[in-house]
């Protein structure tokens, strides 16, 4: 079960004064995601009155947009008893179920590698992580931060108790169309 996490959003009232909007817990979740926030480029977004948290449905960001999300990584222990090629099957419909199935990637070294056209700001809150990567692997602590610029990685929680990490991802692949 995803551990809950409140969420305060603030907003400005009709004399441009700040106030609390929303206060309470996130409640939109994508498998081990809790969506916090994302946002897209329309023009204007902070005035307007639209929960951008439950808005998010998928693992990437929108088009030349932004997601904050919360997540939960359980030990790999709990799949220790299936077989490469079911762990490999999981992770693809792991993938598919967050609705980036395209960014899956077939790997040996872990069921999970993943490339998105995304710069990744993530941050260790709780348990352990080893971040995998194509010719290494760099264990984590709390508080230690990734900064992943569109790698193919994998998140492996190989110890015994779920690791909490905090993410915000920023959309790049418009840098690659043409202009």
């Amino acid at each position: 079960m995803l551990r809950p996490v409140r969420r305060i959003v603030t907003e400005n009232d009709e004399n441009g004064k700040s106030r609390v909007w929303m206060d309470g817990p996130a409640t939109n979740t994508i498998t081990v995601l809790t969506e916090l926030w994302t946002t897209d480029d329309t023009p204007g977004r902070n005035q307007t009155r639209v929960d951008r948290g439950a808005q998010s449905t998928q693992l990437e960001p929108p088009r030349r947009g932004t997601l904050f999300r919360y997540f939960q990584l359980p030990p790999e222990s709990l799949v220790a008893h299936l077989s490469d090629a079911e762990r490999r099957a999981a992770g693809r419909q792991w993938f598919a179920d967050m609705k980036a199935a395209e960014i899956w990637v077939d790997s040996p070294l872990h069921p999970a590698m993943h490339k998105s056209d995304t710069t990744d700001y993530i941050i260790l809150l709780s348990g352990k992580v080893t971040l995998v990567l194509d010719t290494e692997e760099v264990e984590l602590k709390p508080f230690d931060i990734v900064v992943q610029r569109g790698t193919n990685h994998a998140w492996a929680n190989r110890g015994t108790e779920e690791a909490l990490l905090m993410a915000v991802l920023v959309d790049e692949s418009w840098q690659r169309e043409p202009a």
